[in-house]
């Protein structure tokens, strides 16, 4: 499993509540610029519409500018490919107050490129706060006993 492009900002936003694994519907070109690492998830989503889901906002560049067709666009969205018991559990949850879809991390898996997303929480000022406070505070155990 090679992880292809992360979206370390959600981890930081969003408590993390359950994570969910899809497949992506895309074009060659697509697949080898995200195979070549050219993938932004910075700002996307998950949105389900009509019994299916699909991931927004992401951006992927074509492979090869010049040979793209005239009409590519690189935010298009994109269906994941998810069975029907997943999506129908996944609305029950986005229709949540205060819960969001949010995609993690996109890897391959078996020769497929996989999205790992989850349904998350927004994390308070307060939260965020208390997180860097206790990483700073490891950081510094772990230099002290370095030293000694």
């Amino acid at each position: 499993m090679r992880i292809l492009a992360e979206n370390k900002k959600a981890y930081y936003n969003y408590e993390i509540l359950e994570k969910f694994e899809a497949g992506i519907s895309l074009i060659g070109q697509e697949v080898k610029s995200i195979k070549s690492g050219k993938v932004s998830l910075a700002g996307s989503y998950v949105v389900l519409k009509e019994e299916e889901a699909y991931l927004i906002g992401a951006t992927i560049p074509p492979y090869q500018p010049k040979n793209a067709p005239a009409d590519y666009n690189p935010e298009r969205s994109r269906k994941l490919l998810l069975k029907k018991t997943e999506i129908k559990s996944l609305i029950g949850k986005a229709k949540q107050k205060g819960l969001t879809l949010v995609p993690l991390k996109l890897y391959t898996k078996n020769g497929k490129i996989k999205l790992e997303f989850a349904v998350v929480k927004g994390k308070r000022e307060i939260d965020k706060r208390e997180q860097i406070k206790k990483r700073e505070f490891e950081r510094q155990k772990e230099r002290l006993l370095k030293q000694y």
